[in-house]
């Protein structure tokens, strides 16, 4: 009975139009109360156990630092080397598009933000070149869903927390899925492409490729911060997040240089021309230090645990290379190539250093007040705000379901009913799919995952697995209507209906119908990352 009454609170108060945290709130309050031999004190004591959560913590952080790379320009350099990368093809500026939401969705950890990144300036690039709107709109939508997909992602931390599963664990499952739905649809573009004749971009060389990575480079080696850091046990997820915060922060307003005090202020004066001695000086300084930056966070990444490594050790040893990274540069840049114009081009390049770092210097509290940091942080609030309210609620939610054992209720009919794995995780994307339809992904994940969790674990299901599985749902409901969030978001930036943009992406939903496919019925693709490096969950019944 009590099973009943929740659900059908619950979906009453969402036709009703009730905000779904609301929705699941006063639901789980209603039964407690007036059904459940729960106490009503239990209500408070989990939300402030909900509110508590150190998991839970990493969400605000990864939506701050994806507002500070969304805003921050690390877009439009990501572009850039994605077209250099795959431009040449058939079709090749679609797919670089969708090399682009790959490469940031791996900064982000959000579905809108990667849609509102890459497609304000993609689709602008694709109707220039001659594809149809409704053509770029579609690869956008679809290929902004790997937001939630590609680690980290924030649908997976929440996952992580409503299941008690490693969120290190998730983000390892989500690479080669990852990999394969956008690969998936860079086929399907370039099989589109060679069809109705789209065009090729001009192949610009390898330096075109090596100027593009080197533009993106400060803003993709968060990547490499997050992965690495959480992998090579320096920090948990939540520590990642925080430092990819702080990351993000700093490459925005002090290295790229796109909003904050220092806008548009170059690092290279009028005077500082390519082949001078301080433009040849102070970008071999630079590639110097940017390389004993690397060297110091990827060693000590690896060798955090090696007991003969010391941090002296590691110095010194990329100071010796990184000398020779800025003889290597000076030499190859030097049109005379005499080694001893090195001394005389670095100490050119020192008042360029000087420069630059005086102005870092006076606008660094600045920084931190000035209206383009304040406007990122107040967006980033209201979305944290957002979702965390629903994560309480919707935990509330999970504890009545537990404290009633509706979830063991509905295992003992499926089991008894004989449903073996096969036809349960049938049934799991039949319901994650149409609920898709109707809720945000994070609500319906919060309420769903409690439900089918235990099910799960009896039928044999990796846990891991399942994760992964409910995600690429998420995926899929968020461009399907009505309240497909990325059909919304692609028909704000590119003036389209919504009808206009549901037709545009229909093609690529039945590319991703396939792939969940595959992820469902070939674990291998999702466990075998987190098998590999860090053995299986351990999950106590």
């Amino acid at each position: 009975m009590e099973t009943g009454i929740l659900f059908a609170l619950v979906i009453g108060l969402l036709f009703l139009g009730v905000p779904v945290a609301v929705a699941l709130g006063l639901s789980s309050i209603i039964v407690i109360a007036f059904f459940s031999d729960d106490s009503m004190s239990s209500v408070a004591l989990q939300l402030f156990t909900a509110s508590q959560n150190y998991t839970l913590l990493a969400i605000p952080f990864f939506v701050l630092a994806s507002a500070f790379m969304s805003t921050g320009g690390v877009a439009k350099r990501i572009i850039r080397f994605s077209i250099a990368s795959v431009g040449h093809f058939r079709g090749g500026l679609a797919m670089a598009s969708v090399l682009a939401c790959m490469m940031f969705a791996a900064l982000s950890g959000s579905s809108p933000a990667t849609v509102v990144a890459i497609g304000t300036i993609a689709i602008a690039g694709m109707r220039q070149v001659g594809y149809t709107k409704e053509f770029a709109a579609g690869i956008i939508a679809n290929a902004g869903t790997l937001g939630i997909l590609i680690p980290p992602s924030i649908v997976m931390v929440v996952y992580a927390a409503a299941t008690n599963v490693s969120v290190g664990r998730m983000f390892l499952a989500g690479v080669l899925p990852g990999l394969l739905a956008g690969f998936m649809l860079m086929i399907a573009i370039y099989v589109i492409a060679r069809r109705r004749n789209l065009p090729a971009e001009e192949w610009k060389g390898v330096n075109e490729l090596l100027n593009g990575g080197k533009e993106a480079g400060w803003g993709l080696f968060l990547i490499i911060i997050i992965i690495g850091g959480i992998y090579g046990g320096v920090f948990t997820p939540t520590e990642a997040a925080a430092v990819a915060a702080v990351y993000a922060f700093f490459i925005a307003l002090f290295v790229y240089r796109d909003m904050g005090p220092m806008k548009d202020r170059r690092w290279l004066g009028a005077d500082d021309v390519r082949g001078t001695p301080a433009h040849i000086g102070f970008s071999a300084t630079v590639y110097a230090v940017a390389f004993f930056f690397v060297w110091e966070v990827l060693s000590f990444f690896v060798t955090a645990d090696w007991e003969n490594v010391t941090a002296a050790g590691r110095a010194w040893t990329g100071l010796a290379l990184s000398v020779a990274v800025l003889i290597a540069y000076s030499v190859w840049r030097d049109p005379a190539s005499n080694p001893a114009n090195i001394p005389r081009f670095v100490a050119a390049g020192l008042p360029v250093w000087g420069r630059n770092l005086g102005l870092m210097g006076r606008h660094l509290f600045g920084a931190f007040a000035h209206e383009d940091t304040r406007k990122v942080m107040i967006d980033s609030s209201k979305t944290i705000i957002m979702l965390m309210f629903i994560i309480v609620n919707a935990l509330l939610f999970a504890h009545v379901l537990t404290a009633e054992r509706i979830p063991q209720a509905i295992t003992s009919v499926m089991v008894d009913a004989g449903f073996t794995w096969f036809t349960f995780l049938i049934a799991v994307n039949l319901l994650l799919l149409l609920g898709g339809q109707f809720m945000e992904p994070s609500g319906l994940l919060l309420i769903v995952a409690p439900v089918v969790f235990p099910i799960a674990m009896e039928l044999g299901v990796d846990p891991i697995h399942l994760g992964i599985i409910m995600v690429v749902n998420m995926e899929i409901g968020m461009i399907t209507p009505p309240i497909g969030l990325n059909l919304f978001v692609t028909s704000g930036i590119t003036g389209m209906s919504l009808i206009q943009v549901v037709k545009a992406a229909a093609p690529f939903v039945a590319v991703l119908l396939v792939f969940l496919v595959i992820v469902t019925y070939v674990p291998i693709l999702s466990t075998a990352l987190p098998y590999a490096l860090m053995g299986p969950e351990i999950i106590t019944r």
